[in-house]
């Protein structure tokens, strides 16, 4: 199966982490929030699949563009 990386779409902190390894998620599922300036910004999966691995933690600050999970499709 290959690997998709989840990416975040801005610089914030990781406030919430909603999925874990192992978890089945269907396209659009939300796997985190970030929190950057008081609000909340959902990571979907960009498609269906198992959760492999979550690269971050919570409290963790993330670059736009940075994996933050991986998703075998």
């Amino acid at each position: 199966m290959a690997e998709v990386k989840i990416a975040a779409e801005i610089t914030a902190s990781v406030w919430q982490i909603q999925a874990k390894p192992g978890d089945q998620l269907a396209e659009g599922d939300t796997v985190m929030l970030l929190e950057s300036m008081k609000m909340e910004i959902p990571v979907a999966a960009p498609r269906a699949g198992r959760i492999a691995a979550v690269l971050v933690a919570e409290g963790d600050q993330v670059e736009e563009g940075q994996a933050v999970a991986l998703l075998e499709a």
